[in-house]
């Protein structure tokens, strides 16, 4: 996975995001998309997410590593 600088990050649209309205988990890429749902999965294991939330995350992400 290439390294994502904050500059980087904060020149993504938000449709480059697995949650846009929070800027968070981005998904410019497979490898991204990837870490998206494993740290989706964390969180939702530890609480911190709901299983929806995780859904949602998901299959923005899957999209991402279909097209690639």
């Amino acid at each position: 996975m290439t390294k994502l600088s904050e500059d980087d990050r904060d020149k993504l649209p938000a449709g480059k995001f697995a949650e846009p309205e929070k800027r968070a988990y981005p998904i410019e890429d497979a490898a991204h998309a990837k870490n998206a749902k494993a740290r989706a999965s964390q969180a939702a294991k530890a609480g911190r997410m709901t299983k929806a939330e995780e859904h949602k995350i998901d299959k923005r992400a899957d999209a991402v590593i279909k097209k690639d």
